[in-house]
């Protein structure tokens, strides 16, 4: 059994895209940690850094996170480095360092960096340090042939010190705590977990109100697959055609087609503003004198360059959130000589991402398989996350499970306000993962 004395506790949703926290003492109601800045207010803090040369900083780089992290990179983007979804290469074995001007960060580097500026921002709520912390995590992590081994390693190095004591739960698992905290009666419930990098479901057994043991989990099952793998559908099919995919480069006397390894990091977030060095750089170069259509792979060495990362996954999310909404929406981006203008169906969108959708409903299948439970034995499905916005996967579940069984709500907070409620446990020992 793992106790604690008394103290402050807080839930951690260390997200792909963004972060929460909820803090809580013993027996009050967790409240969600608030950071008031710049084109931001309210519990939610972006999971990105942002980079600069400042000779008056230790090192000689100065470092943003959050709301500031964008606001940094929006004044002065040139003579940034923007990262985001750095989460996403927390299990890759092939992640070791990123590149940052001259210096070269870990994961758990990254992570620390980032852990700072999210404390330094909360203020009062986080000046002083939890007896016990506890962060969601994935429970399959993204990318290809992730290692849960080696994320481990990092998260430990990442959260040594945040709290006296630290603990790992799966992200739907800490939204059940929190959905299960409004049920007035005992249900089977389906937690469906949406967010950048990765979609994640458990099946929870809740008991009655009062019961010793509100929460008994089932079974769960995840995959690397979410809001940015969409993200990634719509650049290659809207920006990766303008910046030479698909085009054909000359070796010797034949016409090969351009390999798609540039084209892969460009469209992944996590890995397109580390694109920007030296070695990369002189590839693409190479790659723009050899290249039939030398001027697409110019347009992409500028994007690179000019550090529009940003306004590209700014653009793709307004796309995103429009058709969620309506059924066609406008595309557009402009900068660095590269301007593309689409219209764009949901019809369309929904056709690019259908591969997607059947391997997420196949995860789903795995989550009931492993709980032990048919798909008619649950009562309700609370879906949370950004991408559980989404229509097609909405639809997903009101076709497997009936309209009337989903819920939703709180859909960026309720893993953390749950995390909070599971700290407060007296034993973390059934919820560890």
């Amino acid at each position: 059994m793992t106790t604690s004395p008394a103290g402050p506790v807080l839930g951690l949703d260390f997200g792909t895209t963004n972060s929460v926290a909820a803090i809580a003492g013993d027996d009050s109601t967790p409240e969600l940690v608030g950071f008031d800045g710049p084109a931001s207010s309210g519990p939610v803090f972006r999971s990105a850094l942002c980079f600069w040369q400042d000779a008056a900083a230790r090192g000689g780089l100065a470092v943003e996170a959050g709301p500031w992290a964008i606001a940094e990179y929006l004044s002065y983007p040139q003579d940034s480095r923007f990262l985001q979804s750095f989460k996403s290469v927390a299990a890759s074995a092939s992640f070791d360092t990123a590149s940052i001007f001259t210096k070269r960060y870990r994961f758990e580097e990254l992570g620390r960096l980032f852990l700072d500026k999210l404390v330094a921002h909360a203020g009062a709520p986080l000046a002083e340090r939890p007896r016990r912390v506890v962060v969601g995590r994935p429970v399959e992590y993204a990318g290809g042939r992730p290692d849960p081994v080696i994320a481990r390693q990092r998260y430990d190095a990442m959260f040594a010190g945040f709290g006296t004591e630290i603990h790992y739960v799966y992200e739907p698992i800490g939204a059940a705590f929190s959905y299960a905290s409004r049920l007035t009666e005992p249900a089977t419930l389906l937690v469906a977990d949406f967010g950048g990098g990765t979609s994640d479901f458990s099946v929870v057994k809740v008991a009655e109100p009062g019961a010793a043991r509100r929460c008994v989990p089932l079974g769960h099952a995840g995959i690397g697959i979410a809001g940015d793998r969409f993200d990634y559908r719509i650049i290659d099919r809207l920006v990766l055609p303008m910046l030479g995919k698909g085009g054909l480069y000359r070796s010797f006397d034949k016409l090969l087609e351009i390999p798609g390894g540039h084209f892969r990091d460009f469209a992944d977030w996590s890995r397109l503003a580390l694109m920007r060095n030296r070695r990369t750089l002189d590839q693409l170069r190479r790659l723009q004198q050899s290249a039939v259509d030398g001027a697409a792979i110019g347009r992409m060495i500028a994007v690179i360059e000019n550090e529009l990362g940003y306004p590209l996954y700014d653009a793709v999310g307004q796309l995103k959130r429009a058709l969620s909404e309506g059924d066609a929406a406008h595309f557009h981006f402009a900068g660095a000589g590269l301007e593309i203008e689409a219209e764009v169906t949901r019809a369309e969108f929904e056709g690019w991402i259908a591969e997607d959708v059947a391997a997420v409903e196949e995860t789903v299948d795995r989550a009931l398989v492993a709980a032990g439970v048919q798909e008619r034995a649950i009562d309700r499905v609370f879906l949370t996350g950004g991408t559980s916005l989404t229509p097609a996967i909405r639809a997903l579940f009101a076709r497997r499970f009936g309209e009337a069984a989903i819920m939703s709500g709180d859909e960026l907070t309720s893993i953390a306000h749950g995390l909070a409620l599971i700290a407060q446990e007296e034993d973390m020992t059934p919820w560890a993962a």
